[in-house]
């Protein structure tokens, strides 16, 4: 006989419901990655011909693929931009009614 709570489990889950447990998932898998990525580079700390090897090994990844990076960062300094830009307007808005209404 087949199980099927997670199923029956999911189909009676709201999306916000869902949404939360997938949130909750993300936030577990980034601790234990913090965690153990923190006790991994401990140990490599001890041991000085590793670390430049990995400095060796992050520098040529940076490298390659540095076209890439500036054009995300790019994207996410603009859409930084255009978030800001929206939200002095916004608040610019709300200034003009409390004082429309307070006339």
């Amino acid at each position: 006989m087949a199980h099927s709570h997670g199923k029956q489990m999911m189909q009676g889950m709201s999306n916000g419901e869902h949404s939360m447990g997938k949130e909750i998932v993300k936030g577990s898998v980034a601790t234990a990655t913090v965690s153990v990525g923190g006790k991994l580079l401990s140990k490599a700390a001890k041991h000085p011909i590793l670390v430049f090897g990995l400095g060796m090994a992050t520098g040529f990844m940076i490298y390659k693929y540095r076209k890439e990076i500036i054009s995300s960062t790019t994207k996410v300094v603009d859409a930084g931009k255009d978030f800001v830009l929206q939200q002095k307007e916004n608040l610019e808005d709300i200034v003009a009614e409390t004082k429309e209404e307070n006339q």
